[in-house]
């Protein structure tokens, strides 16, 4: 299994590179460096590339005779994919239509997409399951669902095998400590929150207090991301042994209100975050809890952290370690 990691220098990629390493796999971590940090890295070989770059991609490809693809490589920023649809369209669209093109050239069909929970957008029903409509209400989560159908047609036409794995929210930190959650700028609520608690930030913002909740803040499912790489691993190993394209939800299956969040967060660092209600921020759904039966069923997926103090603990013991990210190193 020689495996090809492209964004593996960023948050959910670099997790996956390091535990795949751990596991004594082939693994070369693929990424511009444009969002991600060399450090985040745990790998022996780096390549810096962008996945426009076919030339590289291709002498990549061939010199470590890569046989499978783990794709991360996408700006995923709902806000900024409203205002910037042009970037979002051309980065994970195009990119990765470049990338697939490069793949099938040198008979590489292995691949393992990340995807969003964000391609349902306002689902009719929670938990959500794989056969829901989609319904995207963000630029981003169209851009992953037009990928998602390109390759259910690359597969018919063109042989490749891949599975597409739709995360709900992605959070904490490796438990060792040497890599966590390093955006800028910074989006996802934990880390925020802990920026909060850190004195990096004044207030932890919440966007909008009026959603039909039971205390007016959005709910999301949160997922750990050493989780979310495990099945990576298990997607990869599935194609690998013959299993057919498919689509999976990634959650725990529990849904936690911002509020909760912060409260939760409040008990791990052991003193208040102070708060601030802003207006809601375009494109957010206000419930989004998954179902992920289809997947434990299917490959034997299972969650380690289900405990939402234990999966903040995680990620506040990096923040603490490293309050400006990967630039403390």
């Amino acid at each position: 299994m020689n495996i090809l990691v492209t964004g593996g220098a960023g948050y959910i990629g670099s997790h996956t590179v390091k535990m795949l390493n751990k596991m004594g796999k082939n693994v070369v971590a693929y990424d511009n460096l444009v969002k991600g940090h060399k450090d985040a890295v745990k790998c022996d070989v780096f390549v810096k590339g962008d996945i426009f770059d076919s030339e590289l991609l291709e002498d990549t490809i061939k010199k470590y005779n890569i046989d499978s693809v783990i794709h991360f490589a996408a700006y995923s920023l709902v806000g900024e994919s409203m205002e910037k649809p042009m970037m979002y369209y051309k980065n994970n669209v195009e990119g990765t239509l470049n990338l697939l093109e490069v793949m099938l050239k040198n008979g590489v069909k292995n691949l393992v997409f990340s995807s969003t929970a964000a391609v349902y957008g306002e689902p009719e029903r929670v938990p959500i399951t794989e056969d829901l409509p989609k319904n995207p209400t963000n630029v981003y989560g169209r851009t992953k669902l037009i990928m998602e159908g390109a390759m259910e047609d690359y597969s018919r036409s063109y042989g490749l095998n891949y599975i597409a794995l739709r995360y709900f929210n992605a959070c904490g930190a490796d438990e060792e400590g040497d890599i966590g959650e390093d955006h800028n700028p910074e989006s996802h609520l934990i880390p925020l929150v802990l920026q909060a608690a850190l004195g990096k930030r004044d207030s932890i913002k919440i966007f909008g207090d009026d959603y039909p909740t039971n205390d007016g803040t959005c709910i999301r499912d949160y997922i750990h991301v050493n989780d979310l790489a495990m099945a990576h691993y298990l997607a990869l190993e599935a194609l690998i042994n013959g299993h057919k394209s498919d689509v999976y939800n990634l959650g725990n299956g529990v849904g936690f209100s911002v509020k909760e969040i912060i409260d939760a967060a409040e008990e791990v660092v052991g003193h208040p975050i102070k708060r601030e209600i802003v207006s809601r921020r375009p494109g957010d759904p206000a419930i989004l809890i998954a179902s992920s039966e289809k997947i434990k069923n299917d490959l034997g997926w299972k969650t380690k952290y289900t405990d939402i103090k234990e999966i903040i603990r995680t990620a506040y013991i990096w923040h603490k370690n490293n309050p400006n990210g990967y630039d403390d190193k």
